[in-house]
């Protein structure tokens, strides 16, 4: 199973009206529901944070915005002007929000940040387990009879940011979209019945399956948010393998890694990677993954 998200150009620099540079990055639409390039009023991470508060003036060229709220952990609410085209200015002056490590973007490299797969805009950072698909991939896993099925997470603040406080009890996540089409769910359904594994290609799919799962117990198609943090004692009840790349210190992603295949054996694996130099972050190296206390089964 894949997340089909694709990352839009959400990074746009900006300046004060004094002059002085700043940087924002458009999170998502402020309302609820699916990525709208026209929204007037996002949700953003401002640089610099002390200097950019509520009230404040920012322009991209000639647009106007204001920062009319700011959350209690620190994401700005941002409002463009009636006359900005967002979209458009989206389109003209926005970046691709490419983590630090990978320096500044080209065309090619910022291309090389999508997956293969990637059709759905809305996210803010790649689903970075499926960096290492390819189409000659997919064709020799079907070749061997998996199913590859599709949904979408928006890639958000809940998935990078690292966490807060001085356990993983006082850490928030920040709700992330989902939508799982009827076929992905049909296709649960049919593993479930046939006694196949259902493999997630990378955490944010994970999440998705899990967080809709929640309310009823059992995977359904639709649309939703979820902000599910995958903490040690979380029964899962969908997902059986999962595909992830290796993940750093104080990152929910490693906290759910460590729920997903038992704390002894991530730990493991984690020795294993250091002691043989593999390579962490976006396009790192990956891992294959069995959930704890779960028998194996056929590949499907």
């Amino acid at each position: 199973m894949v997340n089909e998200t694709r990352v839009v150009r959400a990074r746009l620099r900006a300046r004060r009206e004094g002059g002085a540079g700043a940087e924002v990055l458009l999170l998502r639409p402020r309302a609820a529901g699916p990525f709208d390039p026209n929204a007037r009023e996002w949700l953003a991470l401002v640089r610099p944070g002390r200097r950019v508060r509520p009230g404040v003036r920012l322009f991209v060229g000639e647009h106007g915005a204001t920062i009319v709220g700011m959350l209690p952990d620190g994401p700005r609410i941002v409002r463009f002007d009636d006359g900005v085209d967002v979209a458009a200015l989206l389109e003209s002056h926005g970046e691709l929000p490419l983590p630090p490590y990978v320096g500044p973007g080209d065309a090619a490299r910022s291309e090389r940040y999508q997956t293969v797969f990637a059709r759905v805009p809305g996210s803010v950072a790649a689903p970075t387990a499926s960096l290492h698909f390819t189409d000659a991939l997919f064709a020799a896993i079907r070749a061997r009879g998996v199913t590859v099925v599709p949904l979408v997470l928006d890639v958000g603040i809940g998935t990078f940011r690292p966490m807060s406080g001085a356990t993983i009890d006082e850490h928030v996540m920040h709700a992330e979209r989902y939508a799982i089409p009827a076929e992905t769910a049909a296709a649960v359904i049919a593993a479930r019945r046939d006694g196949r594994r259902v493999v997630a290609a990378g955490t944010t799919v994970l999440r998705a399956l899990e967080g809709a799962a929640l309310q009823g117990g059992e995977l359904v198609a639709g649309e939703g948010e979820t902000d599910l943090f995958v903490t040690p004692g979380f029964r899962f009840r969908v997902v059986d393998a999962l595909l992830t790349n290796f993940h750093l210190p104080r990152s929910t992603l490693l906290v759910l890694v460590a729920a997903f295949a038992g704390y002894a054996r991530t730990r493991g694996a984690y020795a294993e990677a250091i002691a043989q130099r593999y390579r962490f972050f976006s396009f790192g190296d990956a891992m294959f993954v069995e959930r704890a206390g779960q028998p194996s089964a056929a590949l499907g």
